[in-house]
């Protein structure tokens, strides 16, 4: 069914010279943008942002680090200002024209997203947006207690950005009313499909008003998908944008073919360097070990995976974001979303089992314009399945013997990036749930 429908793809030049006016968002939104530091649209952006403003329904798709957020968050904000205004609802406005907080009020526009982190990233770039015209925004999210989030629905919210689960636990304790969502957004739609939360969603979406606006973004376009856009999509504007597949100029693939027995040490020596390094493991365990094994060798690292609570993940994020450590080792809780300004190397110390889960990782680097490398270590009986892997995901890259000490390892220092742009101006999207061996059950790991 995806295939029927014929995508329109975008160039990044042809951009060049568009602001965020021309493309119809207001002057506040547009202020907030630059403070944001996004001082032009790219291409996701300006392929979407006026289809989005005309009322249609979007389906797009766009690598990480492409701009999605913005590209589904700036028009969401100007979209309910325009409906707010032709409704003349009976409202009163502050003193400088802005609408006022109504206790109670339900809201206009819901954006839903697989993990909490990822709930959280995007509210860090819409909140700002929706301020700048007086709107609120909101976060609902398992994970911590309820009562602030039911405490700013009480006293009424224009926007709830949250995950599936502790959605509908709020709608069944009746403390949420979609009936009024004018918009909906499902942010990396197909990995909520992967996380088992397609039935979820489809409840959702079912409880919200009746010929709303539909707006689906991912990475990936896949039959995950298929049966949301058949079921709640009408005619929908499809864009991607033309050239940007992982295998781009903006990152350099390579794989390692390595004696398993000396992964660690590898990976402590491709680790140690200046810039920021972002390790995946397969497992929790062997996030905790790398962890270690990189503070014994000098490398200064701390983990992300699904054993540590909320606020743990939160700090050892945010030690990477400031520069206190250099090297973050995360399970696949870390392949979306999960955005830190200028991650220049990938490790992929355990290699994925597909190649939508080597692509989301990937996109941690080469975001927003910038350039990254990503390096895959293999055993040498894993080398038939790699190759399959990249062969699906569109990239060609050749196989490297190498052998602990060896002087390949020390040739991996930080890359030049391309143009710099602050981290907001990147798309948000990201975190992905575990789906390795020692995985939680899928609602929980996810939320």
């Amino acid at each position: 069914m995806l295939e029927r429908l014929e995508a329109q793809a975008i160039q990044a030049d042809a951009v060049d010279g568009i602001g965020f006016g021309e493309l119809g968002l207001g002057g506040n939104i547009v202020r907030a943008l630059k403070e944001l530091g996004a001082e032009s649209p790219f291409p996701i952006q300006a392929a979407t942002i006026p289809v989005v403003l005309e009322g249609r329904d979007v389906l797009g798709r766009g690598r990480t680090g492409s701009g999605k957020t913005i590209a589904f968050g700036a028009p969401t904000v100007e979209r309910l200002m325009q409906l707010w205004a032709e409704q003349q609802r009976d409202v009163e406005n502050g003193p400088d024209g802005r609408r006022k907080r109504q206790m109670g009020r339900a809201p206009r526009a819901l954006i839903l997203a697989p993990t909490r982190e990822l709930a959280l990233q995007i509210d860090r770039t819409v909140q700002p947006i929706a301020q700048s015209v007086g709107l609120f925004t909101t976060q609902v999210y398992g994970g911590v207690p309820q009562a602030r989030q039911v405490g700013a629905l009480r006293r009424g919210v224009d926007i709830v950005i949250g995950t599936p689960g502790r959605i509908e636990d709020l709608l069944a304790q009746g403390h949420l009313d979609l009936s009024d969502i004018r918009i909906t957004v499902l942010d990396e739609a197909d990995h909520m499909c992967d996380l088992g939360f397609l039935e979820p969603v489809q409840r959702i979406l079912r409880e919200t008003r009746d010929g709303g606006q539909k707006l689906l973004f991912s990475a990936t376009l896949d039959t995950g998908v298929a049966a949301l856009v058949e079921e709640f999509l009408v005619d929908p504007a499809v864009h991607e944008v033309a050239g940007e597949d992982q295998a781009s100029g903006t990152i350099e693939h390579r794989v390692f073919v390595i004696d398993n027995r000396d992964k660690r040490d590898i990976v402590a020596q491709l680790a140690d360097r200046d810039g920021k390094t972002l390790v995946f493991s397969r497992t929790r365990a062997f996030a905790e070990d790398l962890t270690e094994h990189l503070e014994d060798a000098g490398v200064r690292a701390v983990a992300l995976h699904g054993d540590l609570n909320q606020s743990r993940r939160t700090r050892n994020l945010q030690q990477l974001t400031s520069g206190r450590v250099d090297v973050l080792v995360a399970t696949d809780v870390a392949a979306r979303g999960i955005h830190v300004d200028d991650i220049d190397l990938v490790i992929q110390a355990d290699a994925p089992d597909e190649y939508k889960t080597y692509l989301h990782r990937s996109g941690r680097t080469g975001r927003a314009g910038r350039t990254g490398r990503v390096v895959t270590l293999i055993p040498r009986n894993r080398q038939r399945r790699m190759n399959e892997l990249l062969d699906r995901a569109e990239i060609e890259v050749d196989f490297e013997d190498v052998r602990l000490g060896d002087e390949l390892l020390f040739d991996l220092g930080p890359v030049e990036v391309a143009a710099p742009v602050e981290a907001a101006a990147a798309e948000a999207s990201d975190a992905d749930a575990e789906q390795s061996a020692d995985a939680e059950p899928v609602a929980s790991a996810a939320e």
